[in-house]
């Protein structure tokens, strides 16, 4: 099969095309404030919390981690409004499932790290008469994100390419435009192509800013 490529009529598409580079980045930093901000809470309350935060946890990250993470976001765009008695929200949809479900994997890496500090740390916070808060801000967190940085990481890559789920429901990310153009110039072959690019390229930024913060804290120690 002799099939030739044209990528011509990407400059015709390049408003649509930076339109879903646009809402790709704008979820993917709403998901990944919410995931880590949830996976905080949560990793916190499993690691340190009573009986009840532990089992309350627990719960949530089975119940969010063991669940596809489409069929979370469907429920949240077709069933949840339903419930609520509101509008469907594109946005706010993709945005509650993705960092509902991320936030059971950020709690797991939270969890981990908070557990690596030795007990000595704490009784020493303790000793000094720190409350729990003050040890968790001053002693544990500052150690703990250096070392989960990297899991962080990783998991971040994972949150940036969930977000392509939420062309199932029209929203206007990258997968959702690329369909549109394909569906317009017949051409899914150099779309979709470029489209893995972007999403190349975004994460290689990602990763590098990364490594530079892991490597800025390297130094300040």
């Amino acid at each position: 099969m002799n099939y030739h490529w044209n990528l011509s009529y990407l400059s015709t598409q390049l408003p649509v095309i930076l339109e879903g580079l646009l809402g790709t980045l704008r979820l993917s930093v709403v998901c990944l404030l919410g995931g880590l901000i949830i996976g905080t809470l949560v990793g916190a309350a499993r690691s340190q919390g009573g009986p009840v935060l532990r089992a309350v946890g627990t719960a949530y990250v089975e119940f969010f981690r063991n669940i596809p993470a489409l069929v979370q976001v469907f429920w949240c765009f077709y069933a949840l409004p339903v419930l609520l008695g509101t509008e469907s929200d594109r946005f706010l949809s993709a945005t509650l499932a993705i960092s509902l479900y991320s936030g059971a994997y950020f709690a797991e890496i939270v969890r981990s790290g908070i557990q690596s500090i030795e007990k000595g740390q704490w009784e020493a916070g303790r000793a000094i008469g720190m409350s729990y808060l003050r040890i968790l801000r001053f002693i544990v967190f500052p150690q703990v994100f250096k070392r989960i940085l990297p899991a962080l990481t990783n998991q971040g890559i994972d949150v940036i390419k969930l977000t392509t789920l939420a062309s199932t429901i029209a929203y206007a990310e990258l997968l959702y435009q690329a369909k549109l153009i394909s569906d317009v110039e017949f051409r899914p072959i150099e779309t979709y192509t470029t489209i893995g690019g972007i999403f190349i390229a975004v994460l290689i930024i990602f990763s590098l800013l990364s490594a530079r913060l892991e490597r800025r804290m390297a130094r300040s120690e």
